[in-house]
């Protein structure tokens, strides 16, 4: 009989399943009751292994049959609920011979690839840090060795967008695949922090080509009629990065060197450009780009796309500088900020890949980021005043409503306001802001020693006012 893919699925979704209720009713009780730390050591890492394989083949059931997209945020989402995977299988039966195998969607694996890049960003996040102290870098190298990734990214980002229209996305996204990867793998040279410093520039320059590309393979492909819904979709990939990323390096951090980390990750990366091979322009719906071009022009699409783009990274720069501080000054672990970032993730991912994305192709997209920056600036606000555990989730889960609404609007302004022979270029550009408005946030707050509650009033009140200058341009053109 032949196997059916979902039949792994769902063994691996009763193994995540069995090794949570372990760790969650054994091995948590031996620590805390018995003082036996050592269960929650050794299974918290075997869970963790397990769920990134979950995660896995939850993309690959989820290419192979395609099938509704509110299936693979069940799976995810019953994966953190005690005994969710064990109910879950059982609808999981239900539904296996009613699903069939259906050609394979090649720009899955650009969805694969703009994972890995915002992954290869959010494994660093735990273990870069602390990385340079071991190699005996300061304080003040160590804060260079962080920032220096996403500063030379907006470099990459420029560089890509401009290439991109000259020589096409597709050989644009190879490239920075292969550069990417090469850089990952040179972090077993790095012996002093000046050498780590060096590593750090050239992986995010060539990092900074990737997601120029890819967006722009993705916007050519996509019918107009679905550019908010498809943004949304998108959109996913970075949230899952975000949630599924900070636990991988964190967990695999402690068991193994950094160099092996990241190699993990080059390996991961080695992967998608073998698959990236077998895309070419005859399996995949991307116009060709004529040999007169239309210049690049700036537009009042265009100027709110970016200036959304910045701002939404302000507000999480912001959010990843003082969360932490924050959540440890009320008097709870680092293990608290984590799953409050991952709470946010999982509600954006949710709304990105349930049928709710289809509000994005009907609601106008300047409307949807006044939305969306006002729901990032009312749960700034809310995160600094308050301080127990649930009212903290609740939210986080209004930043993850307003991340919802942001992403899929600034990219949908994006892509009305411009043709697929200047997109690249636009979408260089584009992440170019996107990486210093992360920058910005958190040296803007560091620079005026702002943290805590001060902080979070601080962001919230930047956000208002660029709600309230918008709203006002948006009046002031329809008179």
């Amino acid at each position: 009989m032949k196997s059916h893919p979902l039949q792994f699925l769902r063994i691996m979704g009763l193994l995540d399943g069995l090794s949570l209720i372990i760790l969650l009713f054994i091995s948590m009780p031996l620590k805390y009751i018995w003082n036996e730390p050592q269960f929650v050591a050794i299974n918290g890492a075997i869970h963790g292994g397990i769920f990134i394989l979950y995660c896995i083949t939850i993309a690959f059931v989820q290419t192979r049959y395609q099938w509704k997209g509110y299936w693979t945020a069940l799976s995810v989402i019953v994966a953190f609920i005690p005994f969710g995977n064990f109910i879950f299988d059982r609808q999981l039966k239900k539904i296996e011979p009613t699903l069939s195998p259906q050609p394979f969607p090649y720009h899955w694996i650009v969805y694969g690839i703009i994972f890995f890049s915002f992954f290869d960003l959010f494994v660093q996040l735990p273990i870069m840090s602390t990385y340079a102290r071991t190699l005996g870098a300061s304080i003040f190298i160590v804060g260079i060795v962080v920032g220096l990734y996403s500063f030379t990214n907006t470099f990459g980002n420029i560089f890509s967008g401009i290439f991109t229209d000259k020589i096409g996305a597709y050989r644009m996204l190879f490239i920075g695949l292969f550069l990417s990867i090469v850089s990952l793998f040179s972090y077993q040279l790095i012996d002093e922090p000046s050498t780590l410093l060096w590593v750090r520039s050239i992986h995010g320059f060539s990092s900074g080509f990737i997601t120029p590309a890819a967006f722009t393979l993705l916007a050519n492909m996509r019918k107009e009629n679905n550019q908010g819904s498809g943004s949304a979709f998108t959109g996913a990939f970075v949230g899952l990065a975000a949630i599924i990323g900070p636990a991988t390096g964190g967990i695999l951090g402690t068991k193994m060197d950094v160099p092996d980390v990241l190699g993990i990750v080059a390996i991961l990366g080695t992967i998608l450009m073998i698959s990236l091979l077998f895309v070419s322009a005859g399996k995949v719906s991307v116009k060709k780009i004529e040999t007169d071009r239309q210049p690049f022009k700036w537009s009042q699409k265009i100027i709110y796309s970016y200036i959304g783009a910045f701002f939404l990274m302000l507000s999480q720069g912001s959010l990843a500088y003082l969360l932490p501080i924050y959540v440890q000054d009320i008097g709870y672990t680092s293990r608290m900020s984590g799953t409050l970032l991952s709470m946010f993730g999982i509600v954006a991912v949710i709304i990105f890949i349930s049928p709710l994305n289809r509000i994005f192709d009907y609601l106008n997209a300047k409307i949807a980021l006044v939305i969306g920056i006002f729901l990032l600036a009312i749960s700034q606000m809310l995160i600094g005043l308050v301080d127990t555990t649930i009212p903290l989730y609740g939210a986080l889960s209004l930043y993850g409503i307003g991340f919802a609404f942001t992403f899929p609007a600034i990219n949908k302004l994006l892509m009305e306001a411009t043709t697929p022979d200047v997109r690249g270029k636009a979408y260089g550009y584009f992440y170019a802001f996107f990486s210093i408005g992360t920058v910005v946030g958190s040296f803007l707050l560091g620079s005026l020693d702002l943290i805590n509650t001060p902080g979070f009033t601080f962001t919230s009140c930047i956000l208002f006012v660029f709600c309230i200058g918008i709203s006002l341009s948006f009046i002031k053109r329809k008179a």
